[in-house]
């Protein structure tokens, strides 16, 4: 079966039942931190792929990964996916429900890197430039700093990106010789 399938129809039901009760919003806050306890330990997705490992521990590493204030909705829903035998999808199941979740409440996911820490003042500027494109939805944002740019900035808006670093000048001007040549 198509590892990107499970994990978008258990999301969806897990999203229409959130709905139902009103606790969406609730439950991606906890998907969030789900799907940022997979990015921040790697070992997860070995444990509850291994058959070995009992079904209570990873309940109990699942609802850990969750955080502190966890909804009912996401209880039943890792009962759920332990039942099913899918507990090696939850971090693809976490990452759907979040893009779901945001397309349904036009939210758009801003990540902003730059090549080194930016004042307040400055960050305030490029985070109004992307306020001002992107009018009527609600951004969230996330920033990074990464020295390999040297100088200027990268702004991913979901899908889309602005690179203004100076790296990337650098990568364009020697494409433009190579193909000079």
């Amino acid at each position: 079966m198509n590892d990107g399938l499970i994990p978008q129809r258990y999301a969806k039901a897990l999203y229409k039942l959130a709905v139902e009760r009103g606790n969406a919003g609730r439950v991606y806050e906890e998907m969030k931190t789900v799907a940022d306890s997979f990015a921040a330990n790697p070992g997860l997705q070995k444990v509850l792929s291994n058959p070995f490992v009992k079904r209570e521990d990873k309940k109990q590493l699942l609802l850990t990964a969750a955080g502190d204030l966890l909804e009912d909705d996401y209880r039943s829903f890792v009962e759920l996916i332990l039942e099913r035998k899918r507990a090696e999808f939850a971090r693809l199941m976490a990452l759907a429900y979040c893009s779901l979740y945001r397309k349904e409440n036009k939210i758009a996911k801003v990540r902003i890197i730059t090549a080194s820490k930016l004042g307040d003042d400055q960050m305030k500027k490029l985070r109004d430039i992307v306020e001002k494109a992107y009018s009527g939805s609600t951004l969230e944002f996330s920033y990074d700093v990464n020295p390999d740019l040297i100088g200027g900035f990268v702004i991913d808006v979901d899908d889309q990106r602005l690179d203004a670093s100076i790296s990337n000048e650098i990568e364009q001007l020697r494409l433009k010789l190579l193909r000079s040549n």
